[in-house]
């Protein structure tokens, strides 16, 4: 059985990148939008980023020009690359459905903290 689960988190200096991945059971992730979400300490849960089924991206303005969301559908896998990383980006990340409201559960989330 396929869970719902990102990985590749880590601690990494200001400036550094990570490449998180996650995989999404069919039900899930099949001709759905897929989206990044982080859950920094003591804030809400925000979207990152998102991409369609045919690869067309958005990215939140925390993540422009700095993080690239990619999937492969073949795999049920969806990846964010993540390049010079800031204090700020430091939380709990997960991927899920987007818009938020067709969420039915939160999987796995993968801890990324920077820090000098």
């Amino acid at each position: 059985q396929v869970h719902l689960a990102a990985s590749g988190g880590d601690l990494v200096q200001p400036g550094g990148s990570l490449r998180l991945s996650c995989t999404a059971p069919g039900r899930i992730f099949t001709g759905s939008i897929m989206g990044w979400y982080r859950q920094a300490p003591g804030k809400q849960r925000e979207l990152v980023a998102r991409i369609y089924s045919d690869g067309v991206s958005y990215y939140e303005d925390s993540a422009m020009g700095r993080f690239t969301v990619s999937r492969d559908n073949a795999k049920n896998m969806v990846y964010l690359e993540m390049n010079s990383l800031k204090p700020e980006d430091t939380g709990v990340y997960f991927c899920n459905k987007w818009p938020v409201s067709s969420v039915l559960y939160w999987g796995r989330g993968t801890q990324v903290t920077v820090v000098s």
